[in-house]
């Protein structure tokens, strides 16, 4: 991942909304039609570790999520950082989580960068949760937190995640051959990205 340049700094943590995101649940970040934002907390150990369960054949070898109760504390560990942001992508309808997108490694200063992750769970795949979800999740980034740039790196087999960044209107910027550990394995990826005047045009 990338190093750390002279005059960037880390963010200090950003304020959490006093009030739920207009029309949405109490703790909505960001609603949009179908969807609204979460930050994840301990109340969704059991429902993330169930959908996460179910979908592990979906998800491999893309990523690895949390499949333990202490993967999944260590996760909220991390969501708290600075530097790192969480969100839940819920139903409107029922609440349901429908999948998990990160904001990682979040440089501020010159740089005002980070990396983006994230998986649906496998019965709401192809469904559009995701595409609003993400759309959420930029407004959310290039507002909230102040970021100028998002960068995705995506396996290249893996055609379902490119098509949803690519719909949101990131651009391939490159090719990291054996870019990220995964599954013990290193893999190559692309590099794909988005900057604040991108999604405003």
């Amino acid at each position: 991942m990338a190093s750390q340049a002279d005059g960037r700094r880390r963010p200090r943590r950003a304020a959490r909304p006093r009030r739920p995101a207009r029309g949405g649940p109490p703790g909505a970040l960001e609603v949009g039609r179908r969807v609204f934002l979460l930050a994840p907390t301990a109340r969704h150990r059991d429902e993330l570790l169930a959908l996460i369960r179910v979908s592990r054949p979906a998800l491999r070898p893309w990523v690895t999520p949390p499949a333990s109760r202490a993967a999944f504390s260590e996760y909220l560990r991390r969501a708290r950082r600075a530097t790192e942001r969480a969100f839940l992508v819920c139903r409107l309808e029922d609440r349901a989580i429908a999948g998990v997108i990160n904001v990682s490694q979040i440089f501020l200063g010159n740089f005002q960068s980070a990396y983006l992750g994230y998986y649906a769970g496998a019965p709401f795949m192809g469904q559009g949760y995701m595409s609003e979800g993400l759309r959420l999740v930029l407004r959310h980034a290039f507002g909230v937190l102040g970021l100028h740039r998002l960068e995705a790196n995506i396996q290249p087999k893996n055609r379902a995640s490119i098509h949803l960044v690519r719909r949101a209107g990131f651009r391939r910027e490159g090719f990291s051959p054996r870019y990220l550990k995964i599954l013990g394995r290193w893999r190559d990826h692309e590099r794909w990205a988005i900057t604040a005047e991108a999604l405003r045009r």
